[in-house]
C-alpha cells in the first residue's frame, strides 16, 4: 500500500483537531476520503492504546466528571425509521474526567448514559488514579452506584446539583432549558464544599464541540459509525494533553500533570500510528511460463 508522508499525516490529523469535516479535509489535503478514514481509525487506535499505557498513577486532587450528548447515524428517535441503520445508531454520550488543577483528561469514554456505562467509565477513572481525591460530578443519578463500586469510601465525592426551569417553546427548541440554580450534595468523604464545582470539565466539553466537527449541532457532519466517533475521541484527547498549549497554564496538560517533560508536535502525535508495511495485492494473477527457446 501507499504510504502518506509523515508531514501530510500530521497535517490531515491536524485539520480533524481543529474542527474539519472530513470531506473538507479530504479537499484541502488533496486526499481521497478513504484515505481520511483510514487514517482517522488507525490514529484512533494508536492514541487509544497510548493514552491506556501512559495515563496511569496521576497525582490529581480535584477530578470533575461529565457527559456531553451527540449521536451516530440519527437521533434515538428516528431510528426506528432510519434505513439500515448500524449497530450503536443514536444518542451518543462521550463522558470525560478532568484533573482540575493540570486541565488533564485522565478518561474519557464513548457509550450510552446508562448505570453499565457510568460504572465502566469510573472503574477507568479510578484505576488511572495515584491519590485519593476530590470528586465532583453533576447529579446524574447513575454516578451514585458507580463512584461507590469504583472508589468504595476511598473518595471525598459531592454532586453539584442543577436546577432547570421550564424547557423553552418550540421557537428555541434547541436551546436547552435556562439553569435557575445549583445545589451542592455531599455523598461520600470529606469533600471540601468551596471547591464542588463542574466548571473545567463543562468548559471541556465547549472545547470538544468546537475542536470535533461532529459535535456539532445543526449540520451533516455526525458520525455515521459509532466506531469511528470512539476512534475521533480517542485522538483528540491525545492532541489536547500532549499537543495543545493551554492557554492559562502556558504548557500542555501533559506537562503540567508531569506526565510528559516536553510539549508534542502534530509529528509526534502521527508517528504513533504505524502503517501497514506489507504491500496489498493488487488481485489475481497468472504466472506465465517461459517459452522454450
Amino acid at each position: 500500500m501507499n504510504k502518506l508522508p509523515l508531514a501530510k499525516r500530521a497535517q490531515i490529523l491536524a485539520m480533524l483537531c481543529e474542527g474539519a469535516s472530513m470531506r473538507s479535509v479530504s479537499r484541502l489535503a488533496d486526499v481521497s476520503i478513504n484515505t481520511v478514514s483510514k487514517l482517522l481509525v488507525d490514529a484512533g487506535k494508536a492514541c487509544a492504546t497510548f493514552h491506556d499505557d501512559t495515563v496511569r498513577d496521576v497525582k490529581a486532587k480535584r477530578v470533575q466528571c461529565d457527559e456531553i450528548w451527540s449521536f451516530t447515524y440519527a437521533k434515538a428517535k428516528n431510528v426506528a425509521e432510519a434505513k439500515a441503520a448500524p449497530d450503536g445508531a443514536g444518542d451518543t454520550w462521550t463522558w470525560t474526567a478532568i484533573d482540575a488543577d493540570s486541565k488533564l483528561i485522565v478518561s474519557h469514554f464513548v457509550g450510552g448514559r446508562d448505570g453499565e456505562c457510568a460504572m465502566m467509565f469510573m472503574d477507568d477513572v479510578a484505576k488511572r488514579l495515584a491519590t485519593r481525591v476530590q470528586l465532583t460530578t453533576d447529579g446524574h443519578r447513575a454516578y451514585l452506584d458507580a463512584v461507590e463500586g469504583a472508589f468504595g469510601c476511598d473518595v471525598d465525592f459531592a454532586q453539584l446539583v442543577k436546577i432547570y426551569g421550564a424547557a423553552p417553546g418550540p421557537a428555541g427548541r434547541y436551546s436547552p432549558a435556562e439553569c435557575t440554580g445549583a445545589k451542592k450534595v455531599k455523598v461520600e468523604g470529606k469533600p471540601d464544599m468551596a471547591h464542588v464545582s463542574t466548571s473545567y470539565v463543562e468548559r471541556q466539553n465547549l472545547t470538544m464541540r468546537m475542536h470535533m466537527r461532529r459535535f456539532t449541532r445543526l449540520t451533516n457532519a455526525f458520525s455515521k459509525k459509532f466506531e469511528n466517533h470512539a476512534h475521533m475521541v480517542a485522538l483528540y484527547a491525545v492532541w489536547y494533553n500532549f499537543v495543545r498549549v493551554h492557554k492559562s497554564l502556558r504548557v500542555s496538560p501533559a506537562m503540567a500533570a508531569g506526565i510528559s517533560d516536553r510539549l508534542w508536535s502534530m509529528e509526534d502525535l502521527a508517528s504513533l500510528v504505524q502503517a501497514d508495511a506489507k504491500p496489498s495485492k493488487r488481485g489475481p494473477y497468472q504466472k506465465r511460463e517461459k517459452a522454450e527457446a
